[in-house]
């Protein structure tokens, strides 16, 4: 029970990586507020019954407003917060010929200008507390790019740039920040890949397999415990070997 009395938000609970990492803090003794677009009832409910409490909201990242009213709606609720996992993001994919402004925007606006939100929200709250934990979900796109998804990768690279600036403004109030870029994971995604994909993809992979979400999960678990108190600014590839620095 690592994290037990803490008080976690994961950004894009409702499936995926945020879904295995709420239910992974929630194992681990934390209490949850769980963040989706639309409100993770069945996630809340599965929680619940582990003895936790949790609040799931509908929340829109890209609106700065509606964050912020989250994070104060938690703290009411909680008293504080101790964790923000910064994992909402989405993809809208297309070589940059062909690539609207519109499709940049949106991918930018939640997946680099969402976490800004939440971060900047949580800041004071964790002040408060003299500590806390920032975890930003990358990707191995935003080290090595990918065509086809300049928008992601920009999104993703920028996360990087983001956790080292403020690992070094927070620092001193005892909040660490870190990155996680996980690689190739087995989600709803890279399912819908075809076999061929799949085969190519696993050639650039030393481990010969896809991750699990359960694998990013461990990470956010350690980088939120007891043992990554003194790790911060740091990225984390959990990616079977694909990106070797």
């Amino acid at each position: 029970m690592q994290l037990q009395g803490k008080i976690a938000i994961v950004t894009g609970a409702r499936r995926g990586i945020g879904r295995a990492i709420a239910l992974e803090y929630a194992r681990e003794g934390a209490d949850l507020v769980l963040i989706a677009r639309s409100a993770p009832e069945e996630l809340a409910a599965e929680i619940r019954a582990m003895g936790r409490r949790v609040l799931a909201l509908a929340v829109d990242v890209s609106d700065a407003n509606a964050v912020d009213e989250a994070v104060k709606l938690a703290v009411k609720e909680f008293g504080g917060v101790d964790i923000l996992v910064n994992n909402a993001g989405i993809t809208e994919d297309g070589l940059l010929l062909r690539m609207k402004v519109e499709q940049w925007q949106r991918v930018l606006d939640v997946n680099l200008s969402g976490a800004f939100y939440a971060t900047k929200a949580v800041t004071r709250p964790m002040i408060k507390r003299e500590g806390g934990r920032i975890i930003n979900i990358s990707s191995v796109v935003g080290q090595m790019g990918n065509a086809g998804q300049a928008n992601y990768a920009a999104s993703k690279a920028g996360l990087l740039g983001f956790t080292k600036s403020v690992a070094k403004e927070l620092g001193s109030r005892g909040i660490t920040v870190n990155a996680i870029a996980p690689g190739f994971i087995a989600t709803d995604m890279t399912h819908e890949l075809s076999d061929d994909a799949k085969v190519a993809l696993l050639g650039q992979i030393p481990l010969g397999k896809l991750g699990e979400v359960e694998d990013i999960a461990a990470m956010a678990v350690f980088l939120a415990g007891d043992g990554a108190r003194y790790i911060t600014g740091q990225t984390f590839n959990v990616d079977g070997g694909l990106v070797m620095q």
